[in-house]
C-alpha cells in the first residue's frame, strides 16, 4: 500500500500482468490498493504471519516475487533484523524451492559504510542472505524515492508550513540523488521485461542535491521562507532522542547516524543508467505538481 507498491500495481496491471498484492490489513489498505489496478488483474491477499507455509502458498501461484517490505524505524527490539534480514532470507529460500523465475529485492543506497547504523547493517545482512539463497536475484538500491504519496517531501512540506526554524543536521551537507517513484517503477518493469538476473543495481535520479538544497527547493515550491539552522551534533542528538519518542518519529538516533553518509552512487555496483534505464523526472518540476496542497490558498 506504499507509494512504490501502488505505482507497480498500476504499471504491471496496465501491461496485462496479473498481480498478487500482499497486505497485513485488507480492511485498512484494500481500498487504496484496489483503485490502482485494471479490473480483473489484481488479487489481494491478507497475510498476518510470514511463515513458510503462507509464503509457499503464494509463491506456488507466482513466477516473480518483488519484495518491497521495509521500515525506517523500529517499534520493537530487533525489528530491523526481522524485517530487513530474516524475512528476505525466508522469501528467497521459498522462492528458490518453488523455482521462481525472478526475485527482486528492494534495499537501500549509501549503506555500505554506515557501520554504526542498525538500519544499514540489517539491510546489508538482508542483501547477503538474498544473494546466498537465490543466486539469480536482482537487488535494487534506490536513493530517496519521492512522490505525492511519499513520507519525505510531503512531511517536510507540512513541517515547513508550521515551523519557523528548520534544523540542519551535519550542516545540511549530506548528498542525495532522489528518484521519482514512477521512474523506479519503470526500472523494475524493465528488469522483469528484459529478464535481468544476478545483479545489484543502484537506482538514482538525474540530479544530486545536498540536504540543504532539497529543503530550499521544497520551501520555494510551497512559497515559504524559513530560517535554516545548522545544529551542533550534541543538540542534534538531544533533538533525535526527543523525536524518537513520538508514535511516528520525525527523527531517530539511528537515522541521525545515517545522515552522516552521502546517499549517492558508491561506484561498487552498476546504476540504472548502465542498463539504459534512465530516470528522467526532475525533483523541482515534480514536487511543483503537488506542493499546492501545502501552499497558502491552495492550487489557485
Amino acid at each position: 500500500s506504499g507509494q512504490i507498491g501502488k505505482s507497480l500495481i498500476r504499471k504491471f496491471t496496465k501491461k496485462n500482468y496479473r498481480v498478487i498484492a500482499v497486505t497485513r490489513s485488507i480492511h485498512r489498505k484494500g481500498y487504496q490498493i484496489k483503485t490502482q489496478s485494471n479490473f480483473g488483474y489484481l488479487e489481494l491477499e491478507e497475510v498476518n504471519s510470514f511463515n513458510e507455509e503462507n509464503i509457499s502458498r503464494l509463491m506456488r501461484k507466482s513466477s516473480i516475487c518483488i519484495n518491497l517490505i521495509g521500515i525506517l524505524y523500529e517499534k520493537k527490539e530487533n525489528q530491523f533484523n526481522l524485517i530487513h534480514s530474516d524475512l528476505p532470507s525466508l522469501l528467497t529460500k521459498v522462492a528458490s524451492k518453488n523455482s521462481l523465475e525472478q526475485f527482486i529485492h528492494l534495499s537501500a543506497l549509501g549503506i555500505e559504510t554506515a557501520k554504526d547504523s542498525k538500519y544499514a547493517l540489517s539491510k546489508l545482512e538482508g542483501e547477503k542472505n538474498v544473494r546466498q539463497n537465490f543466486s539469480r536475484s536482482v537487488i535494487l538500491k534506490p536513493s530517496i524515492v519521492y512522490s505525492v504519496d511519499d513520507n519525505f517531501t510531503t512531511n517536510f512540506m507540512r513541517l515547513l508550513g508550521i515551523l519557523p526554524v528548520m534544523p540542519l543536521y551535519y550542516a545540511g551537507k549530506t548528498k542525495f540523488t532522489p528518484i521519482h517513484v514512477t521512474d523506479l517503477a519503470n526500472i523494475i518493469f524493465e528488469i522483469v521485461q528484459k529478464k535481468i538476473s544476478a545483479e545489484t543495481i543502484e537506482c538514482i535520479g538525474p540530479e544530486v542535491f545536498t540536504f540543504k538544497e532539497l529543503i530550499l527547493k521544497i520551501l520555494k515550491s510551497i512559497k515559504k521562507k524559513r530560517l535554516l539552522l545548522p545544529l551542533p551534533l550534541t543538540l542534534a542528538k538531544i533533538n533525535a532522542k526527543l523525536f524518537q519518542l513520538m508514535p511516528k518519529p520525525l527523527l531517530t538516533m539511528d537515522q541521525l547516524k545515517l545522515l552522516k553518509y552521502d546517499n549517492i552512487v558508491s561506484k561498487i555496483y552498476k546504476t540504472n543508467y548502465d542498463f539504459n534505464m534512465n530516470a528522467n523526472k526532475r525533483f523541482e518540476e515534480e514536487i511543483n505538481r503537488y506542493s499546492f496542497n501545502w501552499t497558502s490558498g491552495g492550487q489557485f
